[in-house]
């Protein structure tokens, strides 16, 4: 692979993961599926959440992995923590659990991802790098479970915690076009860009350019804040 020169590339720099867990053989099991990968390094483990704030704070990984259900402090505990410190790690919440209660409250706490254990390992590793590059990853069924959840939650007399949700609408500085309206309707069903594209017969590009609109408009930041933005004003259903 090195060329005659003798003169070495440089080395792209690796996505740095720390991976969470109480059970020993899944963590280990996971680590080397990961070491695999060549832009992959897995700088250290945890198994509950006071080690994962004593092995962030070492390492400063990119990414970390992280169980919820964890003895001592547990993964929900541990996310409260992180966004206390404004820890720049970003996490993806790798669980058995198909609580969607707790789907909400990572996500609210700054959760990047949500991937589910029994997800393909090739999912998994895709959602580790999009999260690197800055995006949001919940598969088709979990947003759609994330956003089911919240609009069950809205049959409560007093919801204090969804106020920052409902809170772009005194933002809004002009209407949403109708393609607009039908993207908005999209992202809250759980499609993903290149999906809505297909959908839509538009390039994904398009469907960028439109989200990017969006955003501005509305003044939210991210796909689950839309879509939850569209449950509280009726644009769910692209009508």
């Amino acid at each position: 692979m090195n060329g005659s020169t003798g003169v070495e590339t440089p080395a792209k720099s690796k996505i740095r993961i720390v991976v969470a867990d109480d059970h020993p053989i899944f963590r280990d099991g996971l680590c080397r599926l990961l070491a695999l990968e060549e832009d992959f390094e897995v700088v250290a483990q945890a198994e509950d959440g006071r080690q994962v704030l004593d092995v962030l704070q070492q390492f400063e990984p990119d990414i970390l992995l992280l169980d919820l259900k964890m003895p001592g402090l547990d993964g929900l505990a541990t996310l409260q923590r992180l966004q206390q410190s404004k820890n720049k790690t970003r996490v993806i919440v790798l669980t058995a659990s198909d609580d969607k209660n707790e789907f909400v409250q990572a996500m609210k706490l700054g959760t990047s991802g949500i991937v589910l254990k029994q997800t393909a390992t090739e999912l998994l590793i895709k959602s580790i790098r999009k999260v690197h590059a800055g995006e949001i990853w919940l598969d088709s069924h979990t947003t759609a479970a994330v956003i089911r959840q919240f609009v069950a939650n809205e049959e409560a007399p007093a919801m204090p915690q969804m106020a920052p949700a409902a809170a772009p609408r005194e933002r809004e500085r002009s209407p949403l076009s109708q393609r607009e309206r039908e993207i908005v309707a999209l992202v809250a069903q759980g499609f993903k860009n290149k999906e809505m594209a297909e959908k839509m017969f538009i390039s994904e590009q398009t469907v960028k350019n439109h989200l990017h609109n969006i955003f501005d408009k509305l003044g939210v930041s991210d796909r689950l804040e839309l879509a939850l933005y569209a449950i509280h004003n009726n644009l769910h259903t692209g009508r």
